[in-house]
């Protein structure tokens, strides 16, 4: 048998004859069980604390460096992220995206493409809106808000004792 071939009968779907098959339904037990385990986050507190990082970062620099143009510049890229987010949030929480599995691909599809329409949009608006603009603090807000995201993947893992 080829190299190419044994690759493919490794992958294949297809189960040999006594073979046990990879994946079994769960029962409404054990589907419980399963998402007691592993709880969803919720994304409205992912959107808050990307505003609260937003809000430390442009108050820490205003009262440590008095330049009210990076602060500003942080708080404007940490909307960049958090308006967007928000949209996204309550788009993908409203009932129209939970009525089937393929409205919902769509819809996060869709609120993905809006969301990123409006985040390239503000960071466009961004050196008319904003006052003696820092673009490198804007970025810093821009990213450190974002990582957030990495954040929620920590947060699922615990369980409220």
């Amino acid at each position: 048998m080829s190299d190419r071939q044994a690759r493919f009968d490794r992958w294949s779907d297809s189960e040999q004859e006594g073979d046990e098959p990879k994946f079994q339904a769960l029962n409404r037990e054990q589907a419980q069980a399963l998402a007691a385990r592993h709880p969803s986050v919720s994304p409205w507190r992912v959107v808050a604390v990307q505003a609260v990082v937003g809000l430390v970062l442009a108050t820490a620099t205003w009262l440590v460096t008095g330049r009210q143009g990076w602060a500003w510049s942080l708080l404007y890229g940490a909307a960049a992220v958090v308006v967007p987010g928000a949209l996204m949030a309550r788009g993908m929480t409203s009932r129209l995206s939970s009525l089937a599995p393929g409205v919902s691909a769509v819809s996060f599809m869709l609120w993905q493409f809006g969301k990123m329409g409006i985040s390239v949009a503000m960071l466009m608006l961004a050196p008319k809106l904003v006052p003696d603009l820092s673009w490198p603090a804007l970025l810093v807000a821009l990213v450190l808000c974002i990582e957030v995201y990495w954040l929620a993947l920590s947060w699922r893992g615990r369980r409220k004792r």
